[in-house]
């Protein structure tokens, strides 16, 4: 098999040498073709070590030959892995400054792109845009993998390994797009979801509240991974400062009242909820109109009386239940800390009997741990079972598909 290989300039690129590697080795013709931004990541001696091949980056070089058309006509795959948002963007609109860019306007043969990059620039409407754009004309653009980015960051957009990239590659070039690394899980095609995300806040007057500290990442995750698996979502969003993708749809709340409203007026026609937002237990009993002054008196102090915020998902389960219907499915979440009276999981199940939920999601949360983090460990807990599955210390984005793994096959 003659294969071009793309290799844009990200940091990724050094796991194109094993990509090239494991095409070489399996007796592939591998002609490698780089930007030159990439060069500054890996360098050309290496690339034409590797692939037994010059290697350039301009269509000046060997001109009698033509090279930006001829690369391009007489390949059987062309695979560009890194792809940058640049190199994405260029091949979208058919800019051609290069001659990987030149190629990729004469191939007739499949062209496959393994994009990398950091996940907001992964996420931005004009990425996703553009991947639309070249999966419409029939290119293949293998999903990234979600994990650990340059420097701490994590999250989706880190290049699959070089082991599934080379079986995505062959996947393509035989036709069997279903088996192809990477590739979207559309398992929630036709399913309408809720999921609730971020932290209320229950006003004392009309400048301080009581809040929490959660950010809504994790809500967030899930509703994003829902999507991405082809579910209709809503998402809920309690004083969530954090972008949304497009095609999400966003109720904004304020107070666990409100919160309860517009998840119960979602849920009415959902597969599935999942509560993952921290709504107030309790709710100052008066809000003043006008902002608290101090006491001159210094040990005056303050006294608030609070009531109990009504349980969201105890409610939804009760009007489950009263319909005898057997939907939706129903997550809860359950943000714990040990005490003296029992562990994070003691406290975590005896709040899923009271819920009645299908499933629990359970992680111990304080200051410095969990809320506001990318990286997380949860354990799920699944009505019927004693077991607890643990998953983590992963980033949120794993967390996240690890749910839906879970519950995706419960649906049916």
């Amino acid at each position: 098999m003659r294969v071009v290989l793309g290799v844009s300039g990200g940091i990724a690129a050094y796991k194109a040498c094993s990509l090239l590697r494991l095409f070489t080795e399996h007796g592939h013709d591998v002609t490698v073709v780089p930007t030159a931004a990439a060069l500054q990541f890996v360098g050309a001696p290496t690339w034409s070590a590797l692939s037994g091949k010059p290697v350039s980056t301009e269509v000046w070089t060997a001109v009698h030959e033509v090279p930006h058309v001829r690369i391009g006509q007489s390949a059987d795959l062309v695979v560009v892995a890194p792809a940058t948002a640049d190199l994405l963007a260029k091949a979208a609109h058919g800019l051609a400054d290069d001659l990987l860019t030149n190629t990729l306007l004469t191939a007739r043969c499949p062209v496959a792109f393994a994009p990398a990059m950091h996940t907001e620039m992964w996420e931005h409407p004009a990425t996703q845009a553009n991947v639309a754009t070249l999966r419409s004309r029939g290119a293949h653009v293998i999903e990234p993998a979600v994990g650990r980015l340059t420097g701490k960051d994590s999250g989706a957009g880190r290049l699959p390994e070089p082991e599934a990239l080379y079986a995505a590659c062959l996947a393509i070039v035989s036709g069997d797009g279903a088996a192809v690394a990477g590739a979207p899980l559309r398992d929630l095609e036709g399913r309408r979801v809720v999921v609730s995300a971020g932290g209320t806040r229950e006003p004392l007057d009309p400048v301080r509240y009581l809040g929490n500290r959660s950010s809504g990442k994790q809500g967030v995750a899930i509703a994003r991974a829902a999507a991405d698996r082809g579910a209709k979502v809503t998402l809920v969003a309690a004083n969530v400062s954090l972008p949304v993708p497009d095609g999400i749809d966003v109720v904004p709340v304020e107070t666990t009242l409100e919160l309860q409203r517009a998840v119960e007026e979602a849920a009415s026609d959902a597969d599935v909820v999942v509560m993952a937002a921290a709504p107030a237990d309790f709710r100052p009993a008066l809000v003043s109109e006008s902002k608290i002054k101090k006491s001159s008196d210094p040990d005056a102090g303050l006294r608030v009386e609070l009531v109990e915020n009504p349980d969201i998902v105890r409610g939804l389960v009760a009007d489950r239940d009263a319909r005898g219907a057997a939907t939706p499915f129903i997550v809860s979440f359950a943000a714990e800390t040990g005490d003296a009276h029992g562990s994070v999981m003691d406290h975590a199940r005896a709040k899923f009997v009271r819920k009645g939920s299908d499933l629990q999601v359970v992680n111990e949360v304080g200051t410095d741990l969990t809320f506001g983090k990318d990286d997380t460990t949860v354990h799920l807990l699944r009505r019927g079972s004693d077991e607890a599955t643990t998953v983590g210390p992963t980033s949120k984005d794993a967390v996240a598909d690890a749910l839906w793994d879970t519950i995706s096959p419960l649906l049916d």
